[in-house]
């Protein structure tokens, strides 16, 4: 397979092996520490869940990478990076054992929730370093095959760490502290591995630091800006962007309706209702790699609207069929379908905001889009939090989410 050939041909280099265990140390973590997270929010037998805990929860996982994420550049940049990796994954080493303590101790929700907001705060930076280290360790010719491995094997990474978390949770016995406790620990092995390069390895080279601290952020602030000029000048990239924005908020809705029926309609006890939570990840972390195989030769016959509509349409006519029995069987065959439309959407996007915006203002452009990426998920959970009934069944929310699919597959085909 090529992508084994390539991992072959990279792992020679000794530099990107200890960058990738970094990462993949890092990530692996991620999982367990999410899922903690999501046992302890909505799983937990002592807490009875509800819609908002769960948009609660989310806000605290998403919002740190979109609010954070423009201005992590500017220190990742004044900073030697294997320090951010040491420091950075010592410090959530840290915050975790917090945050177990806090679990154990049933202190006030918002409390926790600062404890976990540090943590994953934190995380944009240990991820925005690793991307910017990358260049350091391998070779320009190596470098558009290094960019497409490392992010699908900390993908791999944090899946597996999650499977760990729930194999320790459901099989084991353990209790959201332990698994947390967990993530705490291969987050201090991730802060260990990175001392295995260098400290000046993975730089920044110092003369090439801007000065003053103030001058990096004004400049970041009035960077994002003109980003988002140009990318109302271009209303291809801009469009793209809307009906992406759309498909995000319908997935986030629907993620949150999964995991109420999960916890209230579907299981009996806390552990089944976390196994069948981790069965439906598992299954759309297979539909983005699907997803990965299938949007190249379909944005070759339709391109990268046509796919989008495709896609949008696709959804609008299958939600309702398979949402409204509120079942698991057909819920997970949603599942699958809904990461394949999502990820492939987003591969589309991707490629049409590349194509389309000057490569002078490409990066801020990204960086927006992270932003509105990861806001839209938050205010679908937010949405779904005042649709939402205690067990998940909503019928509004199902066919609400259906008549924006639709509104999204209608505005591509007409906008191609």
């Amino acid at each position: 397979m090529p992508v084994v050939r390539d991992l072959r041909v990279l792992l020679r280099l000794t530099n990107f092996r200890r960058l990738l265990t970094v990462r993949l140390l890092s990530q692996s973590a991620d999982g367990v520490y999410q899922v903690a997270l999501a046992a302890y929010v909505v799983f937990s037998p002592e807490r009875q869940t509800s819609p908002g805990a769960i948009a609660s929860a989310m806000a605290v996982l998403l919002l740190p990478y979109s609010l954070v994420g423009p201005f992590a550049g500017v220190l990742l940049d004044r900073w030697q990076r294997r320090q951010v990796f040491l420091y950075g994954n010592l410090l959530r080493a840290a915050l975790a054992a917090g945050t177990a303590v806090l679990i154990v101790t049933a202190v006030p929700d918002w409390l926790f929730y600062v404890s976990a907001l540090s943590v994953t705060a934190v995380n944009r930076f240990i991820l925005a370093g690793l991307s910017a280290a990358l260049p350091r360790v391998v070779d320009e010719k190596r470098l558009v095959m290094a960019n497409s491995i490392s992010p699908t094997a900390g993908t791999l990474a944090a899946t597996a760490g999650g499977a760990l978390a729930v194999a320790l949770r459901v099989v084991a016995e353990g209790s959201d502290a332990t698994v947390v406790l967990l993530g705490a620990a291969v987050y201090l092995c991730a802060g260990l591995a990175s001392l295995r390069m260098a400290r000046e390895l993975l730089g920044p080279d110092p003369e090439l630091v801007q000065s003053r601290l103030g001058a990096a952020v004004a400049s970041t602030v009035r960077g994002l800006v003109s980003g988002l000029r140009h990318l109302a000048e271009r209303q291809v990239a801009a469009r793209a962007l809307a009906a992406m924005t759309l498909l995000r908020f319908c997935y986030g809705a629907l993620t949150v309706m999964v995991l109420m029926l999960c916890r209230y309609a579907w299981s009996e006890t806390e552990s089944e209702g976390l196994t069948l939570l981790g069965l439906a990840v598992g299954i759309s972390g297979a539909a983005f790699f699907a997803a990965a195989a299938i949007t190249p030769w379909a944005v070759a016959r339709l391109g990268e609207y046509g796919w989008v509509a495709t896609c949008a349409g696709v959804a609008a006519i299958l939600v309702p069929a398979l949402g409204l029995p509120f079942a698991p069987a057909p819920m997970l065959i949603a599942a699958f379908i809904l990461g394949v439309i999502t990820q492939g959407s987003k591969i589309a996007t991707d490629t049409v905001v590349q194509t389309s915006i000057d490569d002078a203002f490409r990066g801020r452009v990204f960086s927006l889009y992270d932003v509105v990426f990861n806001v839209a998920f938050v205010a679908a959970a937010g949405v779904a939090a005042l649709m939402l009934p205690p067990d998940g069944r909503s019928v509004p929310l199902v066919l609400s989410v259906a008549a924006v699919y639709t509104v999204v597959a209608t505005a591509m085909t007409r906008w191609r």
